[in-house]
């Protein structure tokens, strides 16, 4: 029986179930092939995803996010009223996806000359630092920690 080993099994990662799933969704979407696209990295906080999409349209795409994926699709209908001699472009359609980081933000899309631009902003990680208060325990007689009591019986003094 082959078992799937997982990246993040150690018990000092806590909680990163999420980021497993996430792993799983990148490499089943990583065989598509079509649009090629380019990410580049624009100013300190800016990126900007780049798909080749010669012959879609403004109407024939659409930019979404989906949880927290990207998701880009392109549908291209026929022109009826084209005869075609050769056709070696063919009206297809696409999807891509890109999985975003918390706090990632779409700022713009724009379609120039074939090439669809879609602008994203990633937040400056801020330093958190947060103190945790430790309370003291008293030990019991078996070892084990017990809180403190406050007696809270009336007094004898007639109040």
């Amino acid at each position: 029986m082959t078992g799937r080993i997982s990246l993040f099994n150690s018990p000092l990662l806590l909680g990163f179930d999420q980021f497993e799933r996430t792993l799983d969704r990148i490499s089943k979407s990583s065989a598509e092939g079509y649009p090629p696209y380019n990410i580049e990295q624009i100013g300190d906080a800016g990126l900007r995803i780049t798909l080749a999409v010669a012959g879609f349209t403004v109407d024939d795409l659409s930019v979404q996010i989906e949880d927290n994926q990207l998701v880009v699709r392109g549908r291209q209908t026929d022109d009826k009223d084209r005869v075609y001699l050769y056709r070696g472009i063919a009206a297809r359609q696409f999807q891509r996806s890109f999985v975003l980081a918390e706090g990632i933000e779409v700022v713009a899309a724009s379609l120039d000359n074939g090439l669809l631009n879609i602008d994203l902003k990633r937040p400056l990680p801020e330093p958190k630092v947060r103190k945790i208060e430790i309370r003291q325990a008293r030990k019991g007689g078996n070892g084990t920690a017990e809180p403190k009591m406050i007696d809270v019986s009336p007094d004898d003094q007639g109040n």
